[in-house]
């Protein structure tokens, strides 16, 4: 969370290498395609290969055995594939940030907040969705909407992010209803099977 802060903080203080982003380098299809939106399209195909990858683990009933990198050599690779992912969700971000204040210092406090907000609440969000495995694969499939969007905004297809958000929230909501209703299922089913049982 530190060095994706300083990453961000980085991207703000160089923001006329970040707006010389926006100017197209080559075009494909009638559509002009720009530094920013490369790395819109590279950012959306990994996120799309990485959470169909972690679906279909969770699918899968027999894992096939494989050793796992471990030590500083899957903390490098973790550390690197946040850092990618967070360079991806800040380019937009960044750009939308200098539109709307017009000095540095408020930008600055409202990332370090914003950071700030993720570590206090991270562990939380993090064992609720580990304690919920259909949580899980909602928070996977929300990934992979994310990374369509990010390749379709990069081809010049915006879709509005009011609409990505609602989306979200409502499913978010319905898995919410699912899951007060397997629980209040679990004590019932449990009850029946009591009362089925002899003696």
């Amino acid at each position: 969370m530190s060095l994706a802060l300083i990453l961000r903080l980085g991207l703000l203080f160089a923001i006329t290498w970040i707006m010389g982003l926006t100017a197209p380098f080559f075009t494909v299809i009638g559509n002009e395609i720009s530094g920013r939106d490369l790395i819109l399209i590279g950012g959306g195909l990994f996120l799309i290969a990485k959470a169909t990858r972690e679906i279909h683990e969770n699918l899968e009933v027999v894992h096939a055995e494989h050793r796992a990198p471990s030590g500083r050599s899957a903390f490098g690779i973790i550390l690197v594939q946040i850092l990618a992912l967070d360079i991806v969700f800040s380019l937009d971000s960044v750009i939308t940030a200098v539109g709307m204040a017009q000095h540095i210092s408020v930008m600055v406090v409202a990332m370090v907040v914003a950071v700030g907000v993720m570590l206090a609440f991270s562990g939380s969000v993090a064992a609720f969705v580990n304690r919920h495995p259909s949580m899980k694969m909602l928070a996977l499939s929300f990934l992979l909407l994310i990374g369509v969007v990010l390749v379709a905004d990069g081809m010049g297809q915006h879709v509005g992010k009011g609409y990505i958000y609602f989306a979200m929230a409502f499913s978010f909501g319905v898995e919410l209803l699912n899951m007060r209703v397997r629980g209040r299922a679990a004590p019932v089913a449990l009850h029946n099977r009591f009362d089925r049982e002899p003696g």
